[in-house]
Formats: structure tokens, C-alpha cells, sequence
């Protein structure tokens, strides 16, 4: 990364992306990411800023880098969490580690939290530059966090031995995130809501598709409810393949838009010739993609995708996931170049 990145002088426009989750065809490219390593954020953040980057919700300190990276908006949730139980650290994390909830009695003295409006700060004082607004997330979705609560083993389990203690845990965890929403969703400067929710692995989802329309989508179908209440999008980011519960996604829940693809699940361009005429598809560069292409293969993938949405809209460019830090930073910039130098 250069010291000093190139910033576009694009001015940000929140309406193309409100376009684009409406599945029309907006008036230029628009930029999409969940999430965007903090080296980024650093880098293209406007000089003369502090890095009280989280200390000062008020700082526009990422507000500027998400403008110069060219988006019409940046992500922020508020700090509510459910507290969790701790798990080892290392190259990988077990979904079995680090469980609180036990049995009926450590579900009945666990100690919930509820969301308010203190937890909201970096949404209520955030700073944006002229055009853009927040698209908030939540710090875990309903099955990520019974599954952080429980361990996933014992979900399985008790799908089975206890489906009535299952179901309380679900409907603990639902009815605080829908209250989450509730407040995200009553921020002008919010413009739309990713409700982030890992349901699978690449060849299903992690409980049967019967399990999950018991247990976590009458849940997503509640909270998607109170975001489109509040005249906002409800956008939906989870990895795994979904593909058995798309129609749930789409026509029962009522999403907006889906994000998160992987080309081993799904590649975008497949998504988007399946889905596209009925949901927003958003991002779907494969991250694995991003890091072993090089500059040219990626952006002749993202000029063809850009291509293939040009007359029929509903797409934003973006990665299939996010932007940790190991995807190269030329290998980035190289992506939403395409979008930024007015597409194919």
C-alpha cells in the first residue's frame, strides 16, 4: 500500500446503493463490503484525523476512509453483546468450546443483557460526510449465538432430547436482536441493516432445513419485519450454502438482499443467473480468489460480473465475504478500481 492512497473523488451517494437493494439498475457501479481490515481503514482515512478511531464515535475517521475507498456508506453496529463463555485460542475455533447454557438450570440463572440505547453510541454520534449513510450489523445472529451459548453439539442434541429447551434458548436470544433492530433501525443516518447469521457449511446448513424454519428463520422473518417498519432494507450476510432455504429467504422471511458467497458453494455469477431477478445479490468476489489471482484476472472477473448485472441491476461489486487481513491490499484496490473507473 502506498503511503499516501489514491481517494476517489467520487462523491458518495447512498441512493445508488438504495438502487441497487431494490433491484433496480443504478446510475453507476456501487461498492459493497461487510467488513474491511483496519489497515485499510488507516491508510485511506483522511490525513490530519486522530486514530482515536473507537475511543471518539463522533471522529469521522472511518466515515472518511470508507468515502475515499468509494462507498456510499460504512458499516457500524452498537457494542451490545450476549456474554459469552471464553474459548482457546489458536488456528481454529471448536463450536463445541467455551459453552454457558448447560441445562434448564444454567439457562434459567444465565445472565441476559438487554440492548438500549447507551449500547448505540457509534450509530447515534457517527459523523458522515454528506451522502452517505450507516449500514449497521449485529455482533452475532440468532443461531451464531445459541450455537456460541450452547455449543453446536448440544444444539444438535437437544433438536432432538429437548426441542423445548432448545426453543427457549431460540427465543431468548431472537426477542433481545429484534429489539437490537428495533433501535438500529430508528436512526435516520442508518440506511439499511445487515443481519450477519452463519447458517452452514459448503454443503448444508447446520441444522436441517426443517430445524432451521423451527427454530432461527421465524426469528429472521421478526426481525426483518421491525427493519422494513422502520423503511429500511434488511440485508442478509451468512455464509454456507443456503441453497435449500433461498425461497424461505426470499419470499417467506422477505430479505433485500443476500451477501457472502463462496465460489466452492456457488459462484456469484451462478447466484445471480438463479436469484438475481428476485433478490439483491451483493459482493461475491471469492476471497480465496482475491488473494491468489493476480490484479488483471481480478478485474476482468469483476468487469464481466459488472457486465452481466449492467441492464438488469440488483448487484453491488464487492469480495465474497470481507476483507481480513491477509487479502493484498493491490489485490483490493484492483477490485473496486473497476467499479470506481465507471465500470465495464
Amino acid at each position: 500500500m502506498p503511503e499516501s492512497p489514491d481517494r476517489t473523488t467520487r462523491e458518495p451517494d447512498f441512493g445508488q446503493m438504495l438502487k441497487v437493494l431494490r433491484r433496480e439498475r443504478p446510475d453507476r457501479p456501487v461498492l459493497c463490503e461487510f467488513a474491511i481490515k483496519w489497515s485499510l481503514v488507516d491508510a485511506f482515512a483522511d490525513p490530519g484525523l486522530e486514530l482515536d478511531r473507537r475511543e471518539d464515535p463522533a471522529n469521522p475517521y472511518r466515515a472518511t476512509a470508507w468515502r475515499n475507498m468509494g462507498f456510499d456508506y460504512m458499516m457500524a453496529g452498537g457494542t451490545w453483546g450476549l456474554p459469552k463463555g471464553e474459548r482457546a485460542k489458536g488456528s481454529t475455533v471448536s463450536l463445541n468450546e467455551g459453552a454457558l447454557i448447560t441445562d434448564r438450570a444454567r439457562f434459567e440463572s444465565y445472565d441476559w443483557t438487554e440492548p438500549d440505547e447507551s449500547h448505540f453510541i457509534f450509530i447515534r454520534e457517527a459523523r458522515l460526510p454528506a451522502g452517505m449513510k450507516i449500514i449497521t450489523n449485529t455482533p452475532g445472529g440468532v443461531l451464531e449465538n445459541v450455537v456460541s451459548l450452547v455449543g453446536y453439539e448440544r444444539l444438535c442434541y437437544w433438536s432432538v432430547d429437548d426441542p423445548e429447551l432448545l426453543g427457549a434458548v431460540f427465543d431468548a436470544v431472537g426477542s433481545r436482536l429484534v429489539r437490537y433492530y428495533e433501535v438500529c433501525g430508528g436512526y435516520e443516518n442508518v440506511g439499511a441493516c445487515f443481519v450477519n447469521d452463519d447458517w452452514g457449511f459448503k454443503t448444508q446448513t447446520m441444522l436441517p432445513p426443517a430445524g432451521m424454519r423451527r427454530y432461527v428463520l421465524p426469528w429472521h422473518k421478526r426481525i426483518v419485519d421491525v427493519i422494513h417498519a422502520a423503511g429500511k432494507p434488511a440485508l442478509l450476510h451468512s455464509c454456507g450454502n443456503l441453497g435449500e432455504l433461498m425461497d424461505d429467504v426470499i419470499v417467506e422471511i422477505g430479505y433485500d438482499a443476500k451477501h457472502s458467497f463462496e465460489d466452492s458453494i456457488l459462484p456469484i455469477e451462478d447466484a445471480y443467473e438463479r436469484w438475481g431477478a428476485r433478490i439483491a445479490l451483493l459482493g461475491g468476489i471469492d476471497v480465496d480468489f482475491l488473494c491468489r489471482s493476480d490484479p488483471a484476472a481480478i478485474k476482468a472477473r469483476c468487469r464481466a460480473m459488472l457486465e452481466r448485472a449492467a441492464d438488469r441491476g440488483g448487484y453491488a461489486l464487492g469480495s465474497g465475504n470481507s476483507i481480513p487481513e491477509y487479502v493484498p491490499d493491490d489485490h483490493f484496490l484492483a477490485m473496486t478500481s473497476v467499479a470506481l473507473d465507471g465500470g465495464p
